[in-house]
């Protein structure tokens, strides 16, 4: 008899996918605060690098937006900046970036967030076959094909990833 993955109840980036037919697979894990990308990998046993992660930032005006990045790379605000014509960019306060998505910090998907967000993500995801994203709850991700991100989110493509 095979174990079955416990059932996660639905998020709104989860009730987003699938009104838009979009596949994609629950992969729950055991949540462990500020264990990031990199946790979430070791447990589900996936490579850091297709492990994305879902950072809320802000611009000079305090405008929100969204980076999706690589498990094991950070970005470099200053290049994002120069590339998206802002001044400067920087992450927002775990309060405030809980504010703009309406989802806890750990727990962020660019799907379904409260209010619609410029979305930014690495062109190098874009290259993969499948990633995994936050699903909308701390412990969980949903892995899918990285073009829906773009389709879904209108996400500009922009080279900002540095080495952790």
């Amino acid at each position: 008899m095979t174990k079955r993955a416990p059932r996660v109840s639905e998020t709104p980036a989860t009730q987003l996918l699938k009104s838009r037919n979009v596949a994609f697979t629950e992969c729950p894990y055991e949540y462990v605060e500020h264990g990031g990308a990199m946790h979430s990998a070791e447990v589900l046993g996936l490579d850091p690098f297709t492990v994305v992660k879902t950072l809320v930032m802000q611009d000079q005006d305090a405008k929100p937006l969204l980076v999706l990045m690589h498990g094991n790379r950070k970005v470099s605000t200053k290049n994002l900046a120069r590339q998206i014509g802002a001044k400067s960019v920087e992450p927002c306060a775990p309060e405030v970036a809980n504010r703009h998505s309406g989802y806890l910090v750990g727990g962020t998907s660019p799907f379904g967030t409260r209010r619609v967000l410029p979305v930014y993500v690495e062109e190098t995801i874009l290259a993969l076959p499948r990633i995994a994203i936050n699903g909308g709850r701390r412990g969980f991700l949903v892995q899918l094909d990285p073009r829906d991100c773009v389709r879904l989110l209108a996400a500009k493509t922009v080279n900002c990833a540095l080495a952790e």
